[in-house]
This record gives structure tokens, sequence and C-alpha cells, in this order.
């Protein structure tokens, strides 16, 4: 059991780490150990210890809503004071011409 930390003691400050760093960085032992053992149940077919009773079955209305509305390609003329002014808040403006889009439809219905 982990050592319960005094209420007064200040939280440790969050470390930022870079997904590269991640990636690159060595497996340790243990973690090698389980992935080795994962693979070696998956190899077997050995998945039947699963217990998904305590899982309920989504309804067609859940599943539903995890389905993503089709896209149309479509080239779009903007002025290119609103395309810059888009692009300056980063990647994906397109997605965000598609947002802004949506808030205006909606609030037209």
């Amino acid at each position: 059991m982990a050592k319960k930390q005094p209420e007064s003691s200040q939280p440790g400050k969050p470390v930022r780490v870079s997904a590269e760093s991640i990636w690159s960085k060595p497996l340790t032992k243990r973690q090698k150990g389980v992935l080795d053992g994962v693979a070696k149940r998956q190899a077997r077919g050995d998945e039947g210890q699963i217990d998904y009773s305590d899982i309920p079955a989504l309804s067609d209305k859940q599943l539903a809503q995890f389905k993503r509305v089709p896209k149309k390609l479509v080239a779009v003329r903007l002025d290119a004071d609103v395309f810059e002014w888009i692009r300056q808040f980063g990647a994906g403006y397109s997605t965000r011409i598609n947002q802004i889009l949506r808030v205006v439809m909606s609030q037209q219905r």
C-alpha cells in the first residue's frame, strides 16, 4: 500500500514530456515482461478469461452516435483576410470553418 501523503504537503509539479521522448525511451524489464505475457496469451488465443458480464450491451441508439457524419469535399473561395484570420488559430482550419458554419446553421433552426 502506498504511503499516504500529509495534507499539508505541496503537490509535485507536473512533468511535461514530448511524444518523441516517450516513444524513444527504452522499455524497462518489467514492461517487456508484461508485453511478452500479453503476446503469448494472444498467440495461444487465451482470452477466454476476460469477463464481459458486467458490461451492458450497447443499444442501437448508442451505437449510432459513434458514426461520423459523412463529409463532402468542396472547394471554397474565401477572402484573403478571412482565410488568414482562420489560419491564425493553427492547423485544422477546415474543421474550424465547419464548426463555425454548424453554429450558424443551428442558430437558424
